[in-house]
């Protein structure tokens, strides 16, 4: 068994934590400075990951392939399957041209492009992130946003950074329940300072997301809108968290939100033209289709809605994981030995895949589509038409995805990772700050608030047991900063890309272009944590 050493370049943090960081400094490079497409960013980072593992760490050259293959098989599947089958779903309303009825559906609601973001990227997002989430959200209001009228890269951004607010409660809780597991610590009492921290962030991001697209006189013109969706949002993000749980807060917050813009949108249009750069169809009048049509135009998203919900109910879920198949990952499996302080004794590290091929909520869209092409009425060669087309549009994006999480398994096996995050839980007075951070880091490297809550959750824990803050704020803080890192992992913006069918050329600019925001929204999350553990002392 090959033991973790988290200060490998001569017992020095500081200069391990520079070695461990050279992966990301090669994405950041790539994409950010050189501006090349995410696929090759990915790889590369891969590359100089296997370097750090074996020349750095000293990783077995067999161990360091089986974390990068592990990783690349969690990133194929459950998350490329969500978004093959969201993206399939979507070509289809292309295909049959139904999707020009759901956006004169919408358009008929508003034509402000201000008021349709909010609507799609933010509260209908919401609602797909607390129902199905690993991508899926991004997946389909983006495809929707392109698909209204939007430019590819302003729908992909403007969804990316919708996708923070409800992230830390996706996919019915699981992030807070899997760090409630990982640390032993009260879900109830986690899920109620995650809501804490998300819950003020939530109330303004409406309003940011305005901004972004078109600045304070674009604020101003929609700014009931902005004030409704926000306040709604996080006053039942807030309650729910706090008083029922985390496995509702999203979609009771989404809901509210979208009920409270439909119900404002019948008595208030905002009086002010509104433009954006690129985007094609402004204002142009809606089509008015007899309401049986409309209907029929939104059924394949009213199925993905019922089978995704469907699929998060426990009784029915505990009766799809019983066909799970799940094997331990060969060369990786119980090979690699965790030390403290990532675990309170040394311990082995397991690789156990589960193939939960009936589970997933890939298979969930996946089983929506096939009822779709039914109720669409279309033939089979038309069904196979938009899967050749689908799997032409996502290979690349796949490629991303497989290469990313290869990187992220990698570095978590290899334990450079944990020197990064050791590095963080060694500022101190500063930690409450800094454990946000931390959280954002994990899920930039990782592309899920599971997967950072899974590897950082007991570190948060013991270095707040050491410095004497609250553990379980530090680590709700995990979880909360790691909303803000969704935004600019290369998962995501894969997914983005992908989902708006966007030139891989673009990539790099919407990796620029979250990157600031994704920096100012998790020092925000940070000041929030600090004032809260200091509040409290």
């Amino acid at each position: 068994m090959w033991n973790h050493d988290y200060t490998p370049i001569g017992g020095s943090l500081a200069l391990s934590t520079i070695v461990a960081a050279l992966p990301i400094f090669v994405l950041l490079l790539l994409l950010g400075v050189i501006r090349k497409p995410a696929w090759i960013a990915a790889l590369s980072g891969l590359g100089a990951a296997a370097v750090v593992a074996v020349g750095a760490y000293g990783m077995p050259a067999s161990t360091m392939i089986g974390a990068a293959t592990y990783g690349a098989a969690f990133g194929l599947f459950p998350i490329g399957w969500i978004v093959f089958w969201a993206i399939y779903l979507y070509r289809l309303t292309l295909e049959t041209g139904k999707f020009e009825v759901i956006k004169d559906s919408i358009g008929s609601l508003t034509d402000d492009r201000r008021l349709q973001a909010l609507l799609i990227a933010f509260a209908f997002g919401a609602f797909i992130e607390g129902a199905a989430g690993f991508g899926t959200p991004v997946a389909v209001a983006a495809a929707m946003m392109a698909g209204l009228g939007f430019s590819p890269f302003y729908a992909a951004a403007i969804c990316l950074l919708a996708n923070t607010a409800p992230v830390a409660f996706g996919s019915i809780g699981i992030p807070v329940v899997t760090l409630s597991a990982i640390t032993g610590l009260d879900l109830y009492a986690l899920s109620g300072d995650v809501g804490k921290i998300c819950a003020p962030v939530s109330l303004f991001i409406p309003a940011y997301l305005v901004v972004v697209m078109g600045g304070w006189k674009g604020l101003r013109g929609v700014f009931p809108a902005a004030a409704a969706c926000g306040i709604s949002f996080a006053s039942v993000q807030f309650l729910v968290s706090n008083y029922l749980g985390p496995y509702l807060t999203d979609i009771l917050s989404s809901l509210a939100a979208i009920g409270a813009l439909v119900v404002l949108f019948r008595v208030w249009q905002p009086k002010d033209g509104f433009t954006m750069e690129g985007n094609a169809s402004e204002h142009v009048a809606p089509k008015r289709h007899p309401i049986r049509q409309v209907i029929h135009a939104w059924s394949p998203y009213y199925l993905l809605v019922i089978m995704v919900l469907l699929w998060g109910l426990e009784p029915v879920k505990a009766v799809l994981n019983a066909v799970n198949v799940a094997w331990e990952w060969p060369v990786l499996h119980n090979l690699v030995q965790r030390m403290e302080p990532l675990v309170p004794q040394p311990s082995p590290y397991p690789a156990v895949y589960t193939l939960s091929w009936l589970s997933a909520s890939g298979t969930a869209c996946l089983i929506a589509s096939l009822l779709s092409v039914a109720v669409l009425r279309m033939s089979a060669a038309q069904a196979i038409k938009v899967f050749v087309a689908t799997c032409k549009q996502l290979f690349l994006p796949l490629v991303t995805i497989a290469s990313v999480l290869g990187l992220a398994f990698l570095m978590n096996y290899s334990g450079a990772t944990v020197t990064l995050g050791l590095a963080f839980a060694a500022t101190g007075a500063l930690f409450p700050f800094f454990s946000a951070m931390l959280g954002w880091l994990g899920v930039f490297l990782t592309g899920s608030d599971t997967s950072s809550n899974a590897l950082f959750g007991n570190l948060q824990v013991v270095t707040a047991n050491r410095l004497g803050f609250d553990a379980v704020l530090m680590a709700a803080a995990n979880s909360s900063g790691g909303v803000m890192g969704k935004m600019i992992s290369l998962q995501s913006i894969a997914v983005a890309a992908a989902a708006t069918a966007m030139a891989s050329k673009q990539e790099s600019n919407l990796f620029r272009f979250t990157l600031r925001h994704s920096i100012l929204l998790a020092s925000v999350i940070g000041v929030i944590t600090a004032i809260y553990a200091y509040a409290g002392r």
